[in-house]
């Protein structure tokens, strides 16, 4: 992924993470992420609509733009894999809340909120990309 992309997500955005739901239709969440090592790291509580399809199937879309007044985008496609509640799932939950906090204090204050409730964390090492805006349309 060249470096345009790649600072492109490494930004604060919202990302909408499609999965499939028991009757066929997609079933949209917006999410907060990390994209690390080519890898897209979204957290999630267990007990939602998203981990529930998930187990049944684990193919997902998940969609970032650049938001208001910039059409750049990227899609990722692929099967994801759920990393279960344990260490590893709260290291990088700690990381995606701090993400998206400037301020470390108000990061962790926040984090005393979610601490508790049972998470598992959504990767996808996606099998096909495609990119918008940023001088090719996909990968």
């Amino acid at each position: 992924m060249n470096v345009q992309v790649s600072d492109f997500l490494q930004a604060d955005r919202h990302a909408i993470l499609a999965t499939n739901g028991r009757n066929g239709a997609p079933q949209l969440t917006p999410v907060w992420y990390i994209f690390e090592d080519g890898v897209l790291y979204v957290s999630a509580q267990t007990r939602t609509v998203k981990i529930r399809n998930l187990r049944r199937d684990p193919t997902v879309t998940v969609c970032i733009d650049g938001g208001r007044g910039d059409a750049r985008y990227v899609v990722f496609y692929g099967k994801a894999e759920l990393i279960e509640p344990g260490e590893r799932q709260r290291e990088l939950r700690w990381k995606i809340v701090r993400h998206y906090y400037a301020d470390e204090t108000e990061a962790e204050r926040y984090y005393e909120t979610v601490r508790d409730t049972e998470g598992a964390i959504i990767a996808l090492r996606a099998d096909r990309t495609v990119l918008s805006g940023f001088g090719r349309t996909e990968s």
